[in-house]
């Protein structure tokens, strides 16, 4: 992420570092052990968290590219991305729903681990990932290039 969106890349890692300290907040809230599946639950939420990022940053190039603002392309493509990163959560909650409500044990903890990362996700990719770019372009207002 880094590498390839430079500056947002930056917002990226922040927002999954975000991603996973909450995460591990609310798992250690519930008091829940962390397994061999809830890795793989924390694995799926990574993968997931970078989907989004990819999602957003790709529909602001998109924006620039058709000659909007640095302001206006973040809010479009914030706007733009938003209904497919519900969607994809949603699709991927559901799952997890039927698996903690019909498993036991690990996969319980595997569904409970995806089902926090998954909302957790949606909150760090729309609302900390956006919260940066608007404190970026207040602290720069006369911003016209975005690194992205």
């Amino acid at each position: 992420m880094l590498v390839y969106y430079r500056m947002a890349g930056v917002n990226a890692v922040f927002g999954l570092a975000c991603n996973i300290l909450i995460l591990l907040a609310a798992m250690a809230y519930f008091k829940s052990t962390l397994t061999l599946p809830g890795i793989a639950g924390i694995a799926l939420t990574i993968g997931m968290s970078v989907d989004a990022n990819v999602l957003i940053f790709e529909r602001i190039r998109e924006e620039m590219r058709n000659g909007r603002t640095v302001r206006a392309a973040v809010a479009a493509g914030f706007g733009k991305a938003l209904i497919t990163i519900i969607d994809s959560h949603v699709t991927t909650l559901i799952p997890a729903f039927f698996l903690y409500s019909k498993g036991t044990g690990s996969v319980r903890g595997f569904a409970l681990t995806l089902s926090i990362g998954i909302l957790v996700n949606l909150f760090t990719a729309v609302f900390v990932s956006r919260a940066l770019f608007d404190t970026l372009l207040t602290l720069r207002p006369r911003m016209e290039r975005l690194s992205i």
